[in-house]
């Protein structure tokens, strides 16, 4: 067992990406403030798509701005962990052919706004890292039927 951090290749970065609904999109603004703000995705052909209304995500695509999306998983009891990094140029999905076709994905925005845009992020670099799972760490507890039977009339 090893106890080091171990370095994810592009495929199995992406194939991780394909069971959590939730990242975390993340731009540097001109002034060096940093803002991460959550997006709920969709991987479309090896690009990052998302849908967002107008405001400071839409602002920093339409800027040109380099976007970062990160996105993890824990298990606590286990001990282990990954987290993936994307970075590259984002655009605002523009042809209305491939906006129809997007329509079509399993992108399932929390909040769905009649403005929405689809931005599209082309990955330029992809890295991920996992904590490797460690022994221990999980308990158990022994619960008797006469325990459930308190709790339930106490209740």
């Amino acid at each position: 067992m090893t106890t080091e951090l171990e370095p994810l290749d592009p495929a199995a970065c992406l194939d991780l990406l394909q069971g959590v609904p939730v990242g975390r999109i993340a731009w540097a603004e001109a002034d060096g403030t940093v803002t991460v703000l959550p997006v709920n995705f969709v991987l479309d052909d090896g690009a990052l798509v998302f849908a967002t209304a107008p405001g400071a995500k839409l602002d920093a695509v339409r800027e040109g701005r380099t976007l970062t999306f990160e996105a993890d998983d824990f298990e606590p009891a286990l001990r282990t962990a990954w987290s993936v990094l994307l970075t590259g140029p984002a655009e605002v999905v523009a042809d209305p052919a491939e906006i129809e076709r997007l329509r079509g994905l399993s992108l399932a925005p929390w909040i769905r706004s009649a403005g929405a845009f689809f931005v599209r992020l082309t990955p330029r670099g992809i890295s991920g890292r996992r904590i490797p799972l460690h022994p221990g760490g999980v308990t158990t507890e022994q619960v008797s039927p006469e325990d459930i039977a308190t709790e339930d009339e106490s209740g």
